[in-house]
């Protein structure tokens, strides 16, 4: 007796469960056995599906298909949330590119861990104990249990956070001529891409317009400094207020070093650009300082700009080039090689200057691991700045010192431009491409692989100590 085949139909309903099955356990053994890799793997999806989308004809202005280098190139700078663009975001890209761009930059402000472990709750329903190790080294949290919570409230924090910078900027926007639907829009998109420490801006002359304008400059400011303190900071403020003594260690080293990066980035932009008739030298004293002030906070990654970086003296380059390499704080929407990476190398050279034995500060001692995993950040990243100006300098014919200056602001994600990006050849976008994406997920995710590494031996070699210095 013959039996009546299956329908396709049946086949794929009975199939159906079992692919969902497997993606599950792909997904699953991916967080608890290689996470950053899985980190890598979805942010590398999502520049891919920006890419395409910024491809279409719709989200160009003409009309037209973007070249895919030029594609690439900007859903790369927005989804890790640098600033760098090769054509004008206000002119170039239609209202859909646009939201195209503002979409892509809030899903690369929340951090590779933060999006690798909601992928895992959304496929899993729940973290495994190396998943969560790995969101608790992202967001400085003290207990297992409490990742979760972390991980919802996050977008809520930056929702509320955005919002409330949208809503300040709005009545200026009208006030100055625009009309309700406008400024709205404007300030929404320089909400999100300040509190992203992302640095588009909507308008074809950027900031210029803006630059005595407390009303605009204070809110973008104080989104691009409260973004780069990083989520971990950020909950630990809202629950504490201003009970400094209940701080973490994170906390305490990350504000300590970002305002004192901030209060000599300003006095040293400043001295160096007081005299020069090209920036600032012809402002009153007041705009002086704002202008001082403005330049320290986004050269740390924010990335919007009041004056061309084409006429900043080499002096003040230099001082640029260090506050974007360093960057804002662990788990945030800031770039560079973070500030508690310095705070650790320092305290390291102070702790060896003394002759002690071990590394402390604020009453406790830091981990030898965790001066392990600074040390590898650095290096990482001044290894991926040396090899990317060498690529860069084959390429074109750019000197030395633009090239560096676009370089680290392409590592660190910062977005500041000598005007070079644009007038490279697809090659050389390509590799601020790289650069860019390596800049953003590298060295997260090199620190989220190492913290979560631990190898036990059952012996040790004879120890033996080479010469040094």
């Amino acid at each position: 007796m013959a039996f009546p085949r299956q329908s396709l139909l049946e086949k794929g309903q009975h199939n159906g469960p079992a692919i969902v099955a497997g993606i599950r356990r792909f997904v699953g053994g991916m967080v608890t056995g290689r996470p950053a890799r899985l980190a890598l793997i979805v942010f590398s999806l999502v520049i891919l599906l920006f890419t395409a989308l910024l491809s279409l004809p719709a989200a160009a202005s003409s009309g037209e298909a973007a070249p895919l280098h030029d594609a690439f190139f900007t859903a790369v700078s927005a989804v890790c949330v640098t600033g760098l663009t090769v054509v004008s975001t206000a002119t170039y890209w239609s209202t859909f590119g646009q939201v195209l761009i503002l979409i892509a930059i809030q899903v690369g402000g929340l951090g590779i861990l933060t999006l690798a472990s909601l992928l895992a709750l959304a496929v899993n329903k729940r973290l495994g104990v190396r998943g969560k190790l790995m969101a608790q080294e992202g967001m400085n949290t003290g207990r297992l249990g409490e990742v979760g919570h972390l991980l919802r409230i996050v977008f809520s924090t930056a929702v509320v956070i955005e919002l409330a910078l949208a809503v300040v900027m709005a009545p200026r926007f009208m006030i100055l001529g625009e009309s309700p639907g406008q400024a709205i829009w404007h300030a929404v998109f320089y909400s999100i891409s300040a509190f992203n420490n992302a640095g588009f801006t909507p308008h074809s002359d950027g900031l210029v317009p803006y630059e005595e304008d407390l009303w605009i400059l204070v809110p973008l400011m104080v989104g691009v400094f409260i973004g780069s303190l990083g989520f971990p900071v950020i909950m630990v403020l809202l629950q504490t207020r201003s009970h400094i003594s209940k701080w973490n260690l994170h906390t305490k080293l990350t504000m300590l070093v970002s305002s004192i990066l901030l209060v000599s980035g300003a006095v040293l932009w400043g001295a160096f650009e007081w005299f020069n008739t090209r920036t600032i030298g012809d402002l009153s004293l007041g705009d002086k300082i704002i202008h001082s002030i403005f330049a320290s906070v986004m050269t740390r990654s924010g990335g919007f700009n009041l004056v061309s970086m084409t006429d900043l003296d080499s002096s003040t380059l230099l001082v640029t080039d260090m506050l974007m390499f360093a960057g804002g704080g662990s788990a945030s929407t800031a770039g560079g090689i973070k500030v508690t990476t310095i705070a650790v190398l320092f305290l390291a050279v102070v702790a060896e200057a003394r002759g002690d034995a071990d590394v402390r500060a604020f009453g406790r001692t830091i981990p030898q691991g965790a001066m392990r995993v600074a040390i590898s950040v650095t290096i990482l990243g001044a290894t991926l700045v040396a090899v990317a100006t060498s690529a860069l300098l084959v390429i074109t014919d750019e000197s030395l010192e633009p090239v560096v200056f676009e370089v680290i602001s392409a590592f660190a994600t910062v977005g500041l431009s000598t005007g070079i990006s644009e007038a490279l050849p697809p090659a050389g976008k390509y590799v601020l491409s790289m650069l860019m994406f390596a800049g953003r997920v590298g060295t997260i995710t090199l620190a989220a692989a190492l913290a979560v590494r631990h190898r036990n031996t059952l012996y040790h070699y004879p120890e033996e100590r080479p010469i040094i210095g």
